[in-house]
């Protein structure tokens, strides 16, 4: 397992950094520690990290109204080439509504900023929904809560580790 490559920054986003390689370390799971260039796009940051679309596990948080009076969250996880069905979201869930949450909140549950979303959820608040198509690659690289880093790690160990609800979320 690789270590930390160096100081991370002074805002929320460390603590999210943080508890994920504390996390990945305390499991004994080997991953991937990749410094890159600032970035939060997916297509942009797979090419720094060198890898297909396809691996790279891009995150979504959602807000999901049940009836009037019931609202969830979800953080949905879709391969980077895919696109998220909201329909079949709604349909999972029985939703009446779901869309995008907003950025504020999304930061808020994610514990860090828009582009380093984790595919794990360290909320209560954030139900985790990963599509099965993650699983098609050996392995998944996402943005470590940083735009400077990021982790590769095997899908197999992602599911183990984030054990994530695996429904058919993206757009065929």
């Amino acid at each position: 397992m690789n270590g930390d490559l160096g100081p991370a920054p002074a805002t929320a986003d460390r603590d999210v950094y943080d508890r994920l390689i504390a996390d990945l370390d305390a499991s004994g799971t080997h991953y991937r520690l990749i410094e890159h260039a600032p970035e939060g796009r997916t297509e942009l940051v797979s090419a720094l990290r060198g890898h297909v679309l396809a691996s790279a596990a891009k995150c979504l948080i959602l807000l999901v109204k049940i009836g009037k009076k019931q609202t969830r969250y979800v953080l949905a996880v879709v391969p980077g080439d895919a696109r998220l069905d909201l329909s079949a979201v709604k349909t999972l869930l029985g939703a009446s509504y779901v869309a995008l949450a907003d950025t504020g909140k999304a930061e808020q549950l994610a514990g860090s900023v828009t582009g380093t979303v984790l595919p794990f959820s360290y909320d209560q608040r954030l139900e985790l929904i990963a599509d099965p198509a993650l699983l098609d690659c050996g392995e998944l690289y996402f943005n470590a809560g940083r735009l400077d880093r990021s982790i590769a790690l095997a899908s197999q160990d992602y599911l183990r580790l984030a054990r994530p609800r695996i429904a058919r979320i993206i757009a065929t």
